[in-house]
């Protein structure tokens, strides 16, 4: 009976608050909503206690904060809003300008903004809308994109770059407050909303992060915004297809394709969406009393507004992209001879050259894997234990003298008069490197990386070489005496001596072959990119010229082959001897930072560290959520008799708690599985998600001091805990603002360092 009790209790009290909301929002209910709650109210009992938890989520208004918060006192979380807002811009944009010199990762994508203000191409493995955003940022602000972003510690001095700061401090200044709304919506607890955003306005790695030209304060600001959008449509379900319903399902689709365009990560959010909304259609799909048709434009709605709508979007950054960096640049060797074409001042732009390939000519080779790279040599030789110390042949991804060869017979009998010959299917041939005069070569030695193949390198000396130089030029598909066309034709290169083909694995080399791919003589013989190369600038001032303008690709071939190069791009990032990078057991623990600028006592430090009371707080309340719900959830199983405000609490919990436990588990527990190198602040938009689950969890456990202490010992251990928790938030943040802020003069160890007795673990480095 209590457990009828409970739920009958709890009914009666959702429809209440339902009707009063819907009545206040829209004065009267739509045809629609008016029949999904009489559905809801025709429920059984325990159809009501197993579909609860989603109506408690997103349709009522739980009064459990004990007069702190009303959800009808919209004046009073108006007030503290505008609080969260203020505190959250006046941390990021503090000290802005400072350090005034190029900071960690600011080489990379303040370069990237100047390249979109040059209009100049590039490549990067991240899409490009975060860099976009930059370079605009930067462009509406009167930075000109002539600052070179060499290396970190190099001086601004009159270049104006308080745009592009400003721009992801103010993105990243959003954060707390889309928290703050995000768990509002869940809880209805003004007390949980607070302890939020707290957690995020006063934690140092927050603050760090958002203040400089970085990525990241932009997929945040998506992904927080996917989020609260999510949140907001889940509450507007008892008024589908009305204007508010329409318009977070919209915005959540945007924010959507925006999280992707900035990086992969992205990804995450968009699962999260996609579970979030399976959940949604399949208690849909139960609802006996919504007909087919309904549920079919609930279906397509989804459908438009969380799929097509983002991949519209989405496919429109890139063509965007594709606009505006149309010369040519650093990025034109990742990708192929006909995606190069289309660039301005790239050779292949609007260029022409001899048709077939022949004896004599001077050629560069490029393999066709994407990201493959030029045939490319150069004087240094493979070190002791590395094959045969001769001289190294690599695959290098940009333009170079080293990479151009000369064709040649074997026997050296080019023509010297009248009309080359050209070069067949068939024909054996011996490639020279035109700068140092030695001959592709191959023998059976093993590779350096890639132990099954053998070893390629350069032999011999202006030219003269031995049998091992000589190899057949085979054309795909084709047949005996057939020509080669340049760029058009696949062409492979058969080792006569040991019958092996010549390859290009994509490892990268270590230090001694300057970090460039690895190029084999492959035994394997199947046709794969990886083997096949095409000619790409071919000089031969004998033959005649032709126009290579039919060589520009369609826009969906250039799309696919941008993510092809981007996702072998993020694939390939490994880590490289001596560079800094970390694990994901790391980051939760709060175990080490990064240094963003500064190394010794004399310059100017700011180092990427979270505010270690507020990361073990958030470490902690992980663990006490978990034997929360636990305990709520036998509770409700073995049908304890709870009262309504107790009731709501599970709700909260299992509801809103889940869901962002679900967030932090997908932006987390991937990295696990992940080959690339991994960085500290790949965590943070897990760490969004641990920062709102811990203002929901802390507060509910405060909320339930009267489980341990009869009033008014209840009332006051509430109201105290809920004042030390504040104050543990402003008093850690006042100890590490430093790190944010930047530091000068002795370091922590110190007595005399600003900073002295806060390092409380040996890993960290400030």
């Amino acid at each position: 009976m209590a457990k009828k009790e409970c739920v009958a209790q709890y009914k009666d009290e959702s429809s209440m608050l339902r009707s009063r909301r819907d009545k206040m929002n829209t004065g009267e209910q739509s045809p629609v909503s008016t029949h999904h709650e009489s559905t809801q109210e025709e429920n059984t009992e325990d159809d009501r206690l197993s579909e609860g938890d989603s109506q408690s989520l997103n349709g009522t208004s739980a009064q459990h904060d004990q007069g702190i918060y009303s959800p009808n006192n919209e004046a009073q979380s108006t007030v503290f809003f505008l609080l969260v807002v203020l505190l959250s811009f006046s941390t990021r944009l503090y000290k802005i300008m400072e350090p005034p010199h190029v900071c960690w990762d600011e080489t990379h994508f303040g370069k990237m903004g100047s390249y979109y203000i040059n209009r100049t191409f590039f490549f990067d493995v991240h899409p490009p809308l975060g860099k976009m955003l930059i370079g605009l940022a930067g462009y509406m602000t009167g930075y000109d994109g002539t600052y070179p972003f060499l290396k970190p510690g190099d001086k601004y001095e009159h270049h104006n770059y308080w745009g592009m700061r400003g721009f992801c401090a103010s993105l990243g200044s959003c954060l707390p407050p889309f928290a703050y709304l995000t768990v509002l919506e869940l809880s209805q607890s003004l007390t949980a909303a607070l302890i939020t955003a707290a957690v995020l306005a006063f934690d140092t790695g927050c603050i760090t992060i958002s203040q400089y030209i970085l990525l990241d304060p932009i997929l945040m600001f998506f992904i927080m915004g996917a989020v609260l959008s999510m949140v907001k449509f889940n509450r507007q379900r008892y008024r589908p297809f009305s204007a508010p319903w329409w318009f977070w399902l919209v915005l959540t689709g945007v924010n959507l394709s925006g999280a992707l365009g900035v990086k992969f990560v992205g990804l995450f959010v968009i699962l999260l969406v996609g579970l979030n909304t399976a959940r949604d259609l399949w208690s849909l799909l139960g609802d006996l009393h919504l007909s087919l048709m309904d549920f079919g434009k609930h279906l397509l709605s989804r459908v438009f507004g969380l799929i097509l709508l983002p991949l519209f979007l989405y496919v429109t950054i890139f063509a965007v992209h594709f606009v505006v960096l149309n010369k040519s640049g650093p990025g034109d060797g990742f990708f192929s001879s006909a995606f190069q074409s289309r660039l301005i001042g790239n050779n292949l732009h609007n260029a022409s050259m001899p048709e077939y390939l022949a004896y004599g000519s001077v050629i560069t080779v490029k393999n066709l894997r994407i990201a493959g790279g030029y045939l490319h040599s150069h004087w240094h030789l493979y070190p002791e234990g590395v094959g045969a110390k001769q001289q190294q042949v690599t695959a290098y991804l940009h333009k170079d003298y080293n990479n151009m060869w000369l064709v040649h017979r074997p026997n050296d009998s080019d023509a010297q008069s009248g009309e080359p010959d050209l070069v067949r299917h068939g024909d054996i041939i011996r490639l020279e490197h035109k700068e140092t005069t030695r001959n592709l070569h191959s023998h059976l030695h093993e590779a350096p990386l890639t132990k099954k193949h053998f070893q390629v390198t350069g032999y011999g000396i202006n030219g003269t070489g031995d049998p091992n130089d000589l190899w057949q030029v085979e054309v795909c598909g084709g047949q005996k005496g057939n020509l080669v066309k340049v760029l058009r034709s696949k062409v492979r290169f058969l080792h006569r001596a040991t019958g092996c083909v010549l390859y290009s694995s994509g490892k990268t080399l270590p230090k001694w072959g300057w970090e460039q791919v690895e190029v084999t003589c492959s035994p394997y013989l199947k046709e794969t990119p990886n083997s096949q190369w095409n000619i790409e600038d071919h000089i031969n001032t004998k033959l005649p010229n032709i126009s290579l303008s039919v060589l520009k690709p369609h826009f969906l071939e250039i799309l696919l082959e941008s993510h092809i190069v981007m996702i072998r791009g993020n694939s390939g990032l490994k880590p490289k001897d001596n560079e800094m990078n970390s694990k994901p057991w790391h980051w939760p623990i709060n175990y080490q930072g990064l240094r963003f600028s500064g190394v010794n006592e004399t310059e100017y430090r700011v180092y990427l560290l979270g505010n270690p009371v507020i990361w073990w707080l958030n470490l902690v309340s992980l663990g006490l959520y978990v034997v929360m719900v636990a305990a709520a959830s036998l509770a409700l199983r073995r049908g304890v008799q709870l009262d309504k405000r107790r009731i709501e609490h599970c709700r909260v919990l299992l509801e809103g708690g889940g869901l962002l436990l679900l967030g932090w588990l997908l932006h987390y527990v991937p990295f696990y599985t992940m080959g690339r190198i991994l960085y500290y602040h790949h965590y943070f938009p897990a760490m969004l998600f641990s920062s709102m689950l811990t203002g929901i969890t802390l507060d509910t456990l405060l909320q339930s001091a009267d489980l341990w202490l009869r009033p008014p010992y209840s009332h006051w251990l509430l109201r105290g805990g809920q004042a030390m928790l504040f104050l543990a938030i402003l008093d850690s943040f006042y100890m590490f603002h430093p790190l944010s802020y930047g530091m000068r003069g002795p370091l922590a160890h110190d007595p005399d360092s600003t900073m002295a007795g806060l390092k409380w673990m040996d890993s960290w480095e400030f």
